[in-house]
């Protein structure tokens, strides 16, 4: 079974650029979670995917994609009910991305899985569980995430949250932060923004605001800050590490990567978060850096991961100068 495994969506992301002058959109495999066990898998872990997609073209060539990059897909479920989320994606003239979905309760196959239909088999042989907040907006994805985050916790796996926050997916903003919020309870290691991070705790104060998510059990806090690089919070010390030079070419997928970086590291050191030291958590802090970094040089998400040779060629040449 699968070290780490994903909860969620699973979803198609048509990326915008320009071809001979024309504004086009790409089609490629994306989705918070999935970008997450691609990478990991990229890097050499055993990982998985749960989650619900449609049975038409779109779910299977993400079912395609998944498979290609080594992720195990026995916990996904293809619905000939449902449709498969779709998400344009472009960035502003400011650097920041703007999103549209086309999403609906009633349609999209990612917020219609069900608590009885997850693999439970692959979150009892994991090591950690990631899940995110796009499955919260409605019922019944809302019970079936929640219910397995509980249920690996119960077990005794780890549990990491990334918010995610994307406000047009929301009907009204108090139910969602206290959806999320309840979520973020729930999570041993958290992926924030310096937004996000607000968000949850009604502090404008990164101190503060790290403390307070200390206080209620969180065992890992990171606040990714792009070009700045990370924050890492523990109970035993808070630390920032520098980002990767490299040219930016589209940040979609970029934070995933970076997370996925940061957990593969953190399996692969093998101990548990109480006994990480100093260099260990430097170690996690930057290869999660390197993998965000070479991704934001690269159109879309999954497909613009980097390769194992890559993400050590980036450390060696910028630890060389």
């Amino acid at each position: 079974m699968p070290d780490i495994v994903a909860i969620g969506e699973l979803l198609v992301d048509f990326t915008h650029m320009t071809a001979d002058g024309e504004d086009v959109y790409k089609p490629c495999a994306g989705g918070a979670p999935a970008n997450v066990v691609c990478m990991t898998s990229k890097l050499g872990a055993s990982s998985g995917f749960i989650g619900k997609i449609g049975r038409d073209m779109f779910g299977f060539a993400l079912q395609k994609e998944l498979r290609k990059n080594g992720v195990e897909t026995s916990g996904l479920i293809l619905d000939g009910n449902y449709c498969t989320t779709l998400s344009f994606v472009r960035n502003t003239p400011d650097g920041e991305r703007d999103f549209v979905f086309y999403r609906a309760p009633e349609v999209s196959a990612d917020l219609n899985i069900r608590y009885g239909e997850v693999n439970r088999e692959m979150i009892d042989g994991c090591k950690i569980l990631y899940y995110g907040s796009l499955c919260l907006t409605s019922e019944p994805s809302k019970t079936a995430v929640l219910s397995a985050v509980e249920y690996a916790r119960y077990k005794g796996h780890l549990t990491a949250f990334d918010p995610n926050w994307r406000p047009s997916l929301w009907e009204d903003r108090e139910a969602a932060l206290l959806t999320i919020r309840q979520a973020a309870k729930l999570a041993d290691i958290i992926k924030v923004s310096d937004d996000e991070l607000q968000m949850l705790t009604d502090s404008g104060t990164l101190f503060i605001s790290i403390s307070k998510l200390l206080s209620q059990g969180v065992k890992i806090v990171i606040v990714t800050q792009g070009a700045k690089g990370c924050v890492v919070a523990t109970k035993k010390g808070i630390e920032t590490y520098p980002s990767y030079s490299v040219n930016i070419v589209d940040t979609l997928g970029a934070g995933d990567s970076f997370f996925g970086g940061f957990l593969y590291k953190l399996l692969s050191i093998g101990k548990e978060i109480d006994e990480l030291e100093p260099e260990d958590i430097e170690q996690m802090a930057m290869l999660g850096n390197a993998c965000g970094a070479l991704t934001s040089s690269r159109k879309g998400a999954i497909p613009a991961m980097p390769t194992p040779d890559e993400v050590r060629a980036l450390i060696r040449e910028q630890a060389n100068k």
